[in-house]
């Protein structure tokens, strides 16, 4: 007799949650089969991911492996497309194209989110996003390359462009990586004094909304604020990019920019597949009771980033798209899916945010754990500590390569193993590169 089958669609911070939650709960131990599908054979730990751009990590080292974690779950690698609710099955497609279904008796659908695009001219074909580990990847190549050519040419104006980095969305992740990414430049110059035109690279963060993470609390927003301008970001509120070239961006203000690197940091839309579905969304995101099941569905759940789950602790309102949410959502499915064949009661998602942390790169950082507003080296010890805890592998290697990153100088090399086609800002899958026939030289 086939064994009850838990089918798990993305394994971000809700998906792999639920997996391993379920896999730990006594009473499921040989009566139910988690199974995951996922396009990578990693769980991403993406408040990291901007220490793999700046030169700080190395990508393992926020790539948790789901088969040495999850030994037990059965991973199929391959990308969702399609559900079937009448049949209870997933069809997805492999990585070498192949394609297949799996039937489930329970369905989790915590496939995450993707970048949002806006109709600005020239974006999509000039910006990069920050969603997956190929783009970082990309962007670290990318910024080095920068620096290098920037050194090597004759054109004080050329020179200029390259050294100028446009950050547009001054959320968290865009926050981030502007402020690690103007320290990487700067320990890049200072190392290897190539450049003869500028002084220091120049890196801008823009953002519509009338101050940084406006999403957050006022006093993270300060911090940032100040850490930014002190360090030589330039943070420009209420202004976001117009028109995008490959020279450069045209500013809300008017405003010509001569650049050669845009990233795109502006939020976030649930992935696709959601819509594909064809069951009920606000804004995109898949609408479900407060025990996360889907409504008329109560073989289905959903969470994270693709839901829209009620806040019970702000009630008329949905929570918001953070791993701190998607995490703690994981856990409940778990527990509800059990309760559903048997297994103690199902409870109705809720908590109350533990705040927030912002890593700013160096000994800086903005936080305010449990409502206590830190900034500093205080600031900056929470803020790692909380990454260590969060973590569910890889503590003492990351541990060791903070110590080598404030002891040794940053290394600056070229992999040039992500190019820019490989990496485009509309795609559905930002957690794998895009493979296609090359033809002529590719982009920089």
């Amino acid at each position: 007799m086939s064994r009850f089958r838990v089918l798990i669609v993305g394994a971000g911070f809700a998906g792999y949650e639920a997996a391993r939650a379920l896999l730990r709960h006594r009473g499921l131990r040989g009566h139910v089969e988690v199974a995951l599908i996922n396009p990578t054979d990693y769980f991403l730990y993406l408040p990291l991911l901007p220490q793999v751009s700046s030169g700080v990590l190395d990508p393992r080292r926020v790539a948790v492996s789901l088969p040495g974690t999850l030994p037990q779950a059965r991973l199929v690698l391959g990308e969702a497309h399609g559900v079937d609710l009448d049949r209870r099955t997933v069809s997805y497609t492999g990585p070498e194209g192949d394609t297949g279904s799996m039937s489930y008796d329970r369905l989790v659908l915590t496939v995450g989110s993707v970048n949002r695009l806006l109709p600005i001219p020239g974006i999509a074909e000039h910006a990069h996003g920050y969603r997956g580990m190929p783009e970082a990847l990309y962007l670290r190549d990318h910024i080095t390359r920068q620096i290098e050519l920037a050194g090597a040419t004759d054109d004080p104006r050329e020179c200029v462009a390259r050294c100028t980095y446009v950050v547009v969305g001054a959320g968290y992740t865009g926050t981030e990586v502007a402020a690690q990414g103007k320290l990487f430049t700067d320990s890049l110059v200072r190392r290897h004094r190539v450049l003869r035109y500028v002084d220091q690279p120049r890196w801008l963060l823009l953002d519509i909304a009338e101050r940084v993470l406006p999403e957050l609390d006022p006093h993270l927003s300060r911090t940032a604020d100040r850490v930014l301008r002190r360090r030589g970001v330039e943070v420009r509120t209420g202004q976001t990019v117009q028109e995008a070239t490959a020279d450069g961006v045209v500013l809300s203000t008017g405003e010509e920019v001569a650049t050669r690197s845009l990233i795109w940091c502006v939020g976030v839309r649930p992935d696709p597949l959601v819509d594909r579905v064809g069951l009920t969304t606000v804004k995109g995101r898949l609408v479900v009771d407060p025990d996360l099941t889907v409504p008329g569905h109560p073989e289905v759940y959903a969470a994270g980033d693709a839901a829209a789950v009620p806040d019970a602790t702000r009630p008329g309102s949905y929570t918001p798209m953070t791993a701190q949410h998607a995490t703690r959502q994981g856990r409940t499915l778990a527990r509800n899916i059990a309760a559903s064949l048997g297994y103690g009661t199902a409870r109705p998602y809720k908590h109350h945010d533990l705040g927030f942390v912002v890593d700013l790169g160096g000994s800086q950082a903005a936080a305010n754990p449990l409502g206590v507003p830190l900034s500093g080296i205080a600031a900056g010890a929470v803020t790692r500590g909380y990454h260590l805890w969060a973590m569910p592998a890889n503590r003492a290697r990351v541990a060791a390569e903070w110590f080598l990153d404030a002891v040794l100088p940053k290394q600056a090399v070229q992999l040039g193993m992500v190019r820019s086609t490989a990496v485009p800002l509309d795609t559905e899958s930002p957690e794998l590169p895009r493979t296609l026939p090359t033809r002529g030289p590719q982009g920089n």
